[in-house]
């Protein structure tokens, strides 16, 4: 603080940047260090605020330099790792090389595409210094970086990328199947051109367990046009991003197939620009403009086209079972809804409401009948589309975009998943590979392409992440779902899960060691949970994919709706069971 001399009054531009970031600058090897000293600044030196990791390649011999690879992968680990030196080659001040252990606990791998994926275990790793210039240098290591997660969690942020869902024979069907994207989260590394590293990185394809059910509009090998000062990337101050391309205009597929690309842009730069962006334009290598999107066009391909207005919310009402809904405008008083499912007699025990808010598919019989039935038109239930063999056999269904709706038969003797084609037909098998345990509910996000499971196994619902893959023909389609992952953590149980965004879902966790089931965001491809500020424990969580609407929980036979910017507001009268359409 200043001592004396006069007052003056501090102009706009002397505000200090309270959003700045913290940099940190590496620092490089000093003369007569250590074997774990080296190691150790090699270490600090990957963590710092530089892209080119040019001083952290300052600890590596000369000969390493040239093929260390530090974009292979990321090891990230509960904490950082402290070096220790294991062995000595040669004796005193001949000695020729050192080798020195790192060893520490396993969370995660990032892979070269950006790919966050778990991966608990021990992880041990061994490195080689040689004298190099009578100083050590370490000589011997695998590609890629080792970092805590605290580190990472400062130098990595999460993007989406945006491909295509790539659905088989489903791809004509109504509901703007060929215009359907699909989130890819990935982690980039924060630096000062970050739009660049987020369209380059689009450009290079999605991750490995998506790329099976998406398409890009990428032309094969086609990336920016580098050679210029802004490596072909420029956001100007009217929110138009320019993106230059190293291929002629033939090769980005004319006006259509350019569009499409503009589309994936777009969607993937408005999730993290603000201002939002206004338009993109797509340049070939000549510079000269191949095609345009808007904002408005752009809405067309947005990846929530499928996901429904949402206009209303659901609940079943304690007495009687019946379905009930509250209209977005923030009223907590719900009424019955047009058809059989508001009816004084629908008892129902599980519901799922169609994305158009036009039909609805209901659990009855003690878990035994899935029925289908309007929300608009009044009469009976018509008959069961679905019948279990057991008490309390059926999953509560859920509702895809393309109103094909999803269910799980929990018989003992025999489970099985089941689609029914626009919510009727016969029951279609859906094989899931890799399966260890029941499947006790699931959800599947609106795209079509992602399937969200709670399976029981060794007494708790841990939830699993599918990939959807459809084939045969539009007459007679097959399902599978494949390469399972597992999103919660060794110990931990989801008693309800439900979908809360391109990439994120929303579970109850059951905590097993104070029993309290507390609201959690988890996001696809793993990531440290979120917990849920406001509400500590609840029985049953549901959200839309639409960020803008409000969570919604049930606890002690009571539905509260929960706005992030608002007090929660119980709503009447009494219920459980809340549902977005899907």
């Amino acid at each position: 603080m200043p001592s004396s001399g006069e007052v003056r009054k501090v102009g706009e531009g002397q505000h200090a940047d309270v959003d700045s970031q913290v940099r940190v600058f590496p620092s490089a090897p000093h003369r007569g260090e250590s074997a774990s000293d080296i190691v150790n600044g090699f270490m600090e030196a990957t963590t710092s605020d530089e892209t080119d990791f040019a001083t952290a390649e300052k600890y590596l011999t000369k000969a390493l330099q040239k093929t260390w690879d530090p974009t292979a992968k990321i090891t990230v680990l509960t904490s950082s790792a402290q070096p220790k030196e294991a062995s000595v080659t040669g004796a005193g001040r001949k000695e020729s090389s050192v080798i020195v252990d790192l060893t520490g606990t396993k969370a995660a791998v990032v892979d070269a595409k950006h790919t966050y994926t778990p991966q608990a275990g021990a992880y041990d790793a061994s490195f080689r210094l040689v004298k190099e210039n009578n100083e050590w240098r370490i000589d011997d290591l695998d590609d890629g970086l080792v970092i805590s997660q605290q580190d990472f969690s400062r130098i990595y942020h999460p993007v989406n990328m945006y491909y295509f869902a790539s659905l088989g024979p489903d791809t004509q069907r109504a509901g703007g199947a060929d215009k359907t994207l699909v989130a890819d989260p990935v982690f980039l590394r924060n630096q000062s051109d970050s739009v660049v590293s987020t369209v380059s990185t689009l450009l290079g394809g999605p991750s490995k367990w998506l790329a099976p059910v998406v398409s890009t509009a990428v032309p094969k090998g086609v990336r920016l046009y580098d050679k210029a000062a802004d490596r072909g990337v420029t956001l100007d101050d009217s929110q138009h991003l320019k993106v230059r391309l190293d291929a002629t205009a033939q090769r980005l597929g004319g006006e259509p197939g350019c569009t499409r690309l503009a589309a994936q842009l777009f969607t993937t730069m408005q999730d993290q620009s603000a201002p939002k962006l206004a338009a993109v334009d797509l340049a070939a290598a000549d510079g000269r403009s191949v095609c345009s999107l808007g904002k408005d066009q752009a809405a067309a391909y947005g990846a929530q086209n499928l996901v429904g207005s949402s206009e209303r919310q659901y609940y079943i009402g304690a007495q009687p079972h019946r379905l009930l809904a509250l209209s977005s405008t923030g009223s907590t008083s719900a009424r019955p809804v047009n058809g059989p499912f508001g009816g004084t007699k629908a008892n129902l025990e599980a519901v799922a409401v169609g994305r158009d808010e036009r039909i609805a598919a209901g659990v009855r019989e003690n878990g035994r009948q899935l029925v289908v039935g309007s929300l608009i038109e009044d009469g009976p239930f018509a008959p069961p589309v679905l019948t279990s063999k057991v008490k309390d056999g059926l999953s509560a269904p859920s509702w895809d975009g393309f109103d094909d709706l999803w269910v799980a038969d929990r018989d003992p003797s025999a489970p099985r998943v089941v689609v029914l084609r626009n919510g009727g037909g016969d029951p279609i098998p859906v094989s899931v590979e890799g399966l260890t345990g029941r499947v006790e509910a699931l959800r599947v996000a609106s795209d079509g392409v992602r399937i969200a499971m709670l399976v029981q196994q060794d007494g708790l619902g841990k939830l699993k992440l599918g990939r959807i893959e459809r084939s045969g023909t539009q007459q007679h389609p097959t399902f599978e779902v494949k390469d399972l992952r597992t999103l919660t953590p060794e110990g931990e149980g989801v008693t309800s899960v439900s979908w809360a965004g391109p990439s994120r879902l929303v579970v109850l966790d059951d905590n097993q060691s104070d029993r309290a089931e507390q609201i959690q965001y988890v996001n696809t491809d793993g990531w440290a949970t979120t917990p849920f500020e406001g509400i500590s424990q609840a029985a049953s969580v549901a959200a839309s994919e639409d960020l803008s609407r409000p969570l919604l929980a049930s606890f002690d036979h009571s539905v509260y709706r929960l706005p992030p910017d608002s007090t929660g507001k119980r709503v009447e009268p009494k219920g459980d069971d809340p549902v977005y359409p899907g």
